[in-house]
């Protein structure tokens, strides 16, 4: 087995010793913090019994573990898993940018260095959250600051910022550092883009002076296995917003664009086919007040899938829920 994805709702991080690594959620009563690399994620669990989680990526492979440029990484002989967490207030005064698109651009670089000297340079799928996203200093929104340090990093460490990028999320927190986490492979990921949608990475300069930089989903190749990493998606047609105040409306559309990724995925995917109601999901809602409403058009269209549902901002003040997705299938020898 390469990766194997499990939830727990203990008390305390499970520790099996198969840990990749993964995320937790929301924050647990006793603070314990697990021993693998562990991206934090202090947003309030909605409809939960419990107000934490831990999603851990197992693997029986052998792991060898690191400390780099403040990233704690684990690593397989073809996959390597890292979360780095950055502190904007170390990048007052940058020159020309603000804190955050330093703090984001420095990140990234200090990714992509890591990638290089482990000879694992393809990145797969990040998760990325920042404080404030939809907030604007310097007359510009926060998200964009973003975007812009990310893409000067993948321009800067001779990434292509277009086509074969990584699937990705983008989500706001009340508070709190920029958090990074990320997934990488010594084989290329295949890009997957909506034909619902225009890719987000040549979206007009209408969303700000640079693209985001991510692919709509990725298919990734761990030993033995086809991965779909759905990225965050949202009720976005074109590269417009739709269903503006409606969050069933939203999270209807949002579905409908992650179905039609699923399909376009499973014309190029070599285990069988990925279904809607195969897939594990995490919803990020805006208003916590908004979440009976999105868990039951959700139930409606994929039943009893696997979904957990978190309170955080949208990387677009009109955007009320996103949703992301991933699969895993075996492969045959």
């Amino acid at each position: 087995m390469s990766l194997q994805f499990v939830s727990s709702l203990s008390a305390v991080p499970r520790e099996t010793g198969g840990e990749f690594g993964g995320a937790l959620l929301g924050e647990p009563a006793n603070g314990a913090v697990p021993a693998w690399p562990a991206q934090r994620i202090f947003a309030p669990m909605l409809g939960s019994t419990t107000p934490f989680l831990y999603e851990t990526w197992l693997t029986t492979l052998p792991v060898q573990a690191g400390r780099d440029e403040e990233i704690d990484w684990r690593r397989t002989d073809g996959v390597l898993y890292g979360v780095l967490e950055m502190d904007e207030s170390d990048f007052l005064g940058a020159p020309d940018c603000s804190p955050l698109q330093a703090a984001s651009a420095e990140a990234y670089r200090r990714i992509f260095r890591l990638l290089d000297a482990q000879g694992i340079p393809h990145l797969w799928r990040v998760w990325n959250y920042l404080a404030d996203i939809n907030l604007e200093t310097g007359g510009l929104e926060r998200y964009r600051q973003f975007n812009i340090g990310r893409q000067d990093a993948f321009l800067g460490s001779h990434r292509g910022a277009t086509g074969n990028v990584p699937a990705a999320c983008a989500i706001g927190l009340a508070g709190g550092s920029l958090n990074i986490a990320f997934m990488a492979g010594i084989t290329p990921a295949v890009p997957v883009e909506n034909p619902r949608q225009v890719s987000a990475y040549n979206y007009p300069t209408d969303y700000g002076p640079r693209s985001p930089t991510f692919s709509r989903a990725a298919l990734v190749y761990p030993a033995e296995q086809e991965i779909l990493f759905i990225s965050g998606t949202a009720s976005i047609v074109g590269h417009q917003t739709v269903h503006p105040g409606d969050v069933v409306g939203q999270c209807r559309e949002s579905m409908a664009n992650i179905a039609a990724v699923v399909d376009a995925a499973n014309r190029r995917c070599r285990s069988p086919v990925f279904s809607l109601h195969a897939l594990c999901y995490r919803v990020y809602v805006r208003h916590a007040g908004d979440f009976h409403k999105v868990r039951d058009t959700l139930q409606s269209l994929v039943g009893e899938a696997e979904v957990v549902y978190v309170q955080a901002d949208i990387c677009r003040h009109d955007l009320l829920l996103e949703i992301e997705a991933f699969a895993s299938h075996a492969l045959e020898s």
